[in-house]
């Protein structure tokens, strides 16, 4: 009898295909109010969940007697609860690596059009207000040859400094739980302190995974060490930075702008403060969203979830 897994996330047809070879698949497009009875029903009796966001807890495993193994499609796993998980012996995986290239894509995107005003400047054009050249008040600042400080030197943070030190000849500084031999001896980066870090970038780079450490890192204190001039880029976690701080800092010119991939809710309500600043590009969390690669992160999760109920250790165990 073969397993019986959930995935509650929308996947290609080729991924539902490769699982249901070895496993019987319950599957839904998005857990909603309308189906999540529903949900919570299939559960009792699956051993395996794949999808992403699921805050997988207490709460939701009492209704799982029968679970083995949880997978993400994500590099990230905040959603889950570690200390239960592994108290009740189920396996955990996430999907890192395949994802490295497009987030650095969209996050060395995000740092060009928040330093060159792209956004605000294509409102400008397309409203009409262009009539003769631009002047001071327009203009943006340079990338290249700028110091580029990156907190959280994993493999997006690596594939960032790449771009930025052979494509934009930065100077990249960076900050980590670890020293990252890569990044030094290919792409010329220094490690250092955070308050290092924060006081010497142009443009400061948060990529760092959100745990209870890392957790508002980034608040009143380090915006104040940082350049009047720097523009905080954030591609982690809407958590991992202090939000009424921002706002403060970008209000009263503490930092020069921010641009921005994650909030603390997400969606991001209409009201924000943040989405009505000319100083701030917003972006709805698309760091790895291009069909290629969500495809390769369905199918690395798939693979995770195939291995562990067939007895094997997945490829992306999270251990704790």
């Amino acid at each position: 009898m073969k397993p019986k897994v959930i995935v509650y996330k929308k996947v290609d047809k080729q991924v539902l295909d490769f699982i249901q070879t070895t496993c019987d698949v319950v599957s839904f497009d998005q857990l909603d109010s309308n189906n999540f009875p529903q949900f919570l029903q299939e559960l009792k009796t699956a051993e395996g969940l794949l999808g992403s966001v699921l805050k997988v807890d207490k709460e939701l495993l009492d209704h799982a007697p029968n679970l083995k193994i949880v997978c993400n499609t994500s590099v990230g796993y905040d959603n889950f609860d570690m200390a239960e998980l592994s108290a009740r012996g189920i396996m955990a995986t996430n999907t890192p690596g395949v994802l490295n290239d497009t987030v650095a894509d969209t996050i060395f995107g995000l740092l060009l059009a928040t330093a060159r005003r792209i956004p605000e400047l294509d409102q400008f054009v397309k409203n009409g207000q262009w009539e003769s050249m631009i002047g001071e008040d327009l203009f943006g600042v340079d990338v290249h040859h700028k110091v580029l400080g990156i907190i959280g030197m994993g493999g997006v943070g690596t594939a960032i400094a790449k771009r930025a030190h052979l494509g934009f000849d930065m100077q990249i500084l960076y900050h980590n739980r670890s020293r990252n031999e890569e990044a030094e001896n290919k792409f010329g980066a220094t490690y250092c302190s955070l308050d290092e870090l924060l006081q010497q970038s142009d443009y400061v780079c948060l990529m760092t995974p959100l745990t209870p450490a890392t957790e508002k890192m980034i608040g009143k204190r380090e915006f104040e060490l940082m350049k009047k001039t720097a523009i905080f880029i954030n591609g982690s976690r809407g958590k991992t930075v202090d939000e009424e701080a921002l706002i403060d800092a970008l209000k009263t010119g503490e930092i020069l702008a921010a641009g921005l991939d994650v909030f603390v809710e997400e969606p991001v309500q209409p009201n924000h403060p943040l989405l009505s600043m000319k100083n701030v590009v917003t972006l709805p969390h698309i760091g790895s969203a291009t069909y290629e690669t969500r495809m390769k992160m369905a199918m690395l999760g798939a693979t995770n979830l195939v291995a562990g109920l067939q007895g094997n250790t997945p490829p992306n165990l999270i251990k704790i």
